[in-house]
C-alpha cells in the first residue's frame, strides 16, 4: 500500500505577502536549495515511511528536508 502524505504546495498564496514568488527575489537562496533538495534520493527515509499505514499522514520528507535546508544552523 502506497503512503499517504501531508499535501504541500509551496507556490500556495499567503494572506501576507500573497505568495512566496512575490515575496522573495527571483535569485534568492531559497529557490535554490529547493531545486537541489527536488534532485537528493530521499529513498533512505521514504521507504520508511512507505511501510507504515496508521496514524495521521506525516508531512513529505521532501518538504521537511526543504525547511531544515532553508532554516541554517540553528544556534544558542
Amino acid at each position: 500500500m502506497a503512503q499517504t502524505y501531508r499535501s504541500s504546495v509551496p507556490e500556495q498564496d499567503f494572506l501576507l505577502p500573497p505568495s512566496l514568488r512575490v515575496w522573495l527575489p527571483e535569485d534568492h537562496l531559497a529557490y535554490f536549495v529547493s531545486d537541489l533538495v527536488d534532485q537528493l534520493d530521499l529513498s533512505a527515509i521514504t521507504t520508511v515511511y512507505e511501510e507504515e499505514d496508521h496514524g495521521y499522514p506525516p508531512y513529505h520528507p521532501v518538504m521537511l528536508t526543504k525547511v531544515l535546508a532553508d532554516a541554517g544552523p540553528i544556534s544558542n
